[in-house]
């Protein structure tokens, strides 16, 4: 019995190690954005089963899609996101940006869980462009913190000044906001342009600067147009990030970022 004061001390230090171990539990959320060519797939053919494996593949706990048709004659009348919603087995909310072919085009946001809140934005742009947006949801994860979570499509023009004025009004929503959100979306700029630099100024961005990789067009991938961004910088930590491109999915490729929230 002399070793036991000695085994009871192993014993206290494993127990207190253990508990440490479980009180760090990270929270880990998977990020997706994805432009989806409005369900219809590099081949027109309309194949949602396509565009939903190259997501179940990736097993995101939140994403953003662009490009989302809701009964528009061009998808025979199909609600894109409600259908997507059932094949990913996620909830999800549309978003319009605009009336079109005989119903509506926009954004949609999933989540594997529910929404506490969510909303839409409009953003500046000319009165002959195609209307822009942004898709906003705060959620609850399931370790107990909220977060936010905001979806984007800027203007497509190559010479546009359109997309700055969007990235300002994006960064405005984050004004005496503490909140940890994350922004994800297609941006349609390439990284060190005004756009970008605009949205880094209270963004943290998820791509490597000296090599970022490249999301568009999936067949032959020249150019990052696809972000996801976080803040405040020090609530979170990459894990991990990946580019998918399926060249019959989409023209873009999916972009995953494994995000760890931080304690206080």
């Amino acid at each position: 019995m002399r070793n036991l004061p000695f085994l009871l001390l192993l014993f206290f230090i494993s127990t207190v190690a253990n508990s440490q171990e479980i009180g760090q539990e990270k929270t880990v959320v998977r990020v997706l954005t994805y432009n989806i060519l409005h369900g219809a797939t590099t081949n027109r053919d309309n194949d949602l089963d396509v565009v939903a494996t190259v997501i179940n593949e990736l097993k995101p706990d939140i994403m953003t899609l662009q490009e989302v048709d809701y009964r528009t004659n061009r998808v025979q009348k199909r609600d894109i996101s409600t259908e997507l919603a059932l094949k990913t087995q996620m909830s999800s909310i549309f978003a319009k940006a605009v009336n079109f072919d005989g119903g509506e085009y926009g954004q949609s946001i999933f989540y594997r869980g529910s929404f506490i809140e969510t909303g839409k934005i409009d953003l500046p742009g000319a009165p002959d462009k195609e209307p822009r947006i942004a898709v906003t949801a705060k959620i609850i994860l399931p370790a107990g913190d909220t977060i936010q979570f905001i979806g984007t499509h800027l203007d497509h023009v190559a010479t546009s000044t359109d997309r700055p004025k969007q990235a300002t009004k994006i960064n405005s929503l984050l004004k005496n906001d503490k909140i940890p959100t994350i922004l994800a979306g297609d941006l349609n700029d390439v990284p060190g342009s005004e756009t970008i630099r605009i949205f880094e100024e209270q963004w943290t961005s998820t791509y490597d600067n000296e090599a970022p990789a490249f999301t568009f067009p999936s067949h032959a991938p020249d150019r990052k147009i696809d972000y996801i961004m976080f803040s405040p910088e020090g609530r979170w930590k990459v894990l991990e990030k990946k580019v998918v491109c399926d060249k019959i999915a989409s023209d873009h490729c999916a972009y995953l970022v494994v995000l760890e929230l931080l304690p206080l």
